[in-house]
């Protein structure tokens, strides 16, 4: 009986392609998650004429993990719900920074990176002649985002552009968190050919054939409608819950308020044995782990304390979700999906984001602050008060957006280690870590954000990578 611990997004998909793939055969399976709900860190708060959302709150459609998402919603009876944001959409084309007291539209068309738009000093298409003009690094195994794009592209766009976008995607440092993490490919060029653009280059007159990827209805259509990105009616938790509800309506079972104390293998690695309680436990052919690495980690310290380490390794950081609702029509400015702020700035807050720009059918204003990650501790301490974070919150959007007015609703979401960090040497640590699993023959896959990638997308793939990679009959 294979087990899926976590019941987060990715647990939930693991259960849900596991139910599909075994659906002809007798085989049982069954989910366990140690707080008193699934989901996660999607978590969708529904008022009368607004939305708050605490975690993740649109999804992008690109790539093979944006297309699996689509199938998946698709799959469960979901397409009536998703509302897009097609690419000409204000929320799409509008994208800000807040830097040197003032906020600045990024370019988002190749006429605006030809000229010279503040904070930047020169044109963006610059940085195509920065990266010709420099010398390669070379025999590197990896690098920072910020080394990588200072040297490739210049220190501007590694300060104004590449620092906040990472503050926003997984509330990290550039400075530390590892190129690999979204610019492998390019990184690749440099080792290899000496520059991105020398690469690009060579690529284009070498093109490969590429096998054309399969899309479901759904997914054609974002494609057709250049969907930019999107959510679902009544908040992305109706994704978990409807996933939920389809392993309810298969008989799967799923146990929350079921923490595991400890994991163990034995039979010569053939079965594990899951501890949930002093006198309580379950046995398991194969664990589907889709906690958070550092908790996988704990569970492990006592049976394999080598991979243990590693796991817990991985470090997290803790994010502050202020969502702010005021009863006022049209208090912002500029209609935009937001603004991040770059850490030179030294500000307390990650970014913002407007949440009635991009979903208009709200009461009033909705907008959504973003603080802490790498720098929670600097900022607010260990136990920051929701009433200090509130207090934050509000001052920053007094002094950068002018709004005066206090907020008519509010939710202070204190999210802990809710994101994990790819720092440098990640992706060699995750090769390390599967790498003693398969040594030692483990019957344990590894789902989540803690390795592949941590966006929705990616811990849907996850699930179905892991789950496909495995044969339990």
């Amino acid at each position: 009986m294979p087990i899926v611990a976590g019941g987060g997004l990715s647990g939930l998909s693991a259960a849900y392609y596991l139910s599909k793939k075994y659906s002809k055969s007798c085989l049982k399976l069954l989910l366990l998650e140690g707080s008193d709900r699934c989901g996660g860190w999607v978590k969708s708060d529904q008022r009368a004429d607004f939305l708050f959302e605490a975690g993740p709150r649109t999804i992008r459609p690109k790539g093979i993990p944006g297309a699996n998402t689509l199938n998946l919603i698709e799959d469960i009876g979901l397409s009536d719900a998703v509302l897009p944001i097609p690419s000409d959409h204000v929320a799409a084309r509008n994208r800000m920074i807040y830097a040197n007291n003032k906020l600045h539209l990024l370019p988002s068309n190749l006429m605006g990176a030809l000229v010279t738009k503040p904070p930047f000093s020169k044109p963006l298409a610059m940085a195509l002649l920065h990266d010709l003009k420099s010398k390669p690094k070379l025999n590197l195994d990896d690098d920072s985002m910020y080394n990588f794009v200072s040297r490739r592209f210049g220190k501007e766009l590694a300060d104004y552009a590449i620092s906040p976008m990472l503050c926003g995607i997984c509330a990290g440092d550039a400075k530390q968190i590892s190129v690999k993490f979204l610019l492998s490919h390019l990184f690749d060029m440099e080792q290899k050919h000496g520059g991105v653009v020398k690469g690009l280059l060579k690529n284009a007159f070498n093109k490969s054939k590429r096998n054309a990827n399969v899309l479901g209805s759904l997914a054609q259509k974002a494609k057709d409608e250049k969907w930019n990105i999107y959510s679902l009616k009544g908040g992305l938790e109706v994704l978990p819950k409807a996933i939920e509800k389809s392993l309810e309506a298969n008989n799967i079972p799923m146990y929350t308020n079921h923490k595991i104390q400890e994991i163990a293998f034995y039979k010569n690695n053939q079965k594990v044995n899951i501890k949930v309680k002093d006198d309580y436990a379950f046995c398991s052919d194969h664990l589907y782990s889709c906690l958070p690495a550092y908790k996988l980690g704990e569970l492990l310290d006592k049976s394999h304390p080598q991979l243990s380490g590693e796991l817990k390794n991985i470090p997290f950081v803790n994010v502050a979700v202020i969502n702010l609702q005021y009863d006022a029509e049209n208090l912002l400015k500029q209609s935009a999906f937001g603004f991040l702020v770059p850490p030179m700035e030294k500000l307390p807050i990650l970014g913002v984001i407007y949440d009635s720009c991009c979903f208009p059918n709200q009461k009033g204003t909705v907008i959504t602050v973003m603080m802490g990650g790498k720098w929670f501790e600097e900022y607010f301490g260990d136990k920051p008060s929701e009433s200090q974070m509130l207090e934050v919150a509000e001052t920053q959007i007094r002094n950068i957006l002018h709004i005066e007015d206090r907020p008519d609703n509010y939710k202070v979401n204190i999210l802990e280690k809710c994101i994990p960090q790819y720092v440098v040497g990640h992706h060699d640590r995750v090769k390390r870590i599967r790498k003693y699993i398969q040594d030692k023959s483990l019957p344990l896959s590894l789902c989540g954000s803690s390795y592949d990638g941590v966006g929705v997308n990616d811990v849907i793939l996850s699930a179905l990578t892991a789950v496909e990679s495995t044969n339990l009959t």
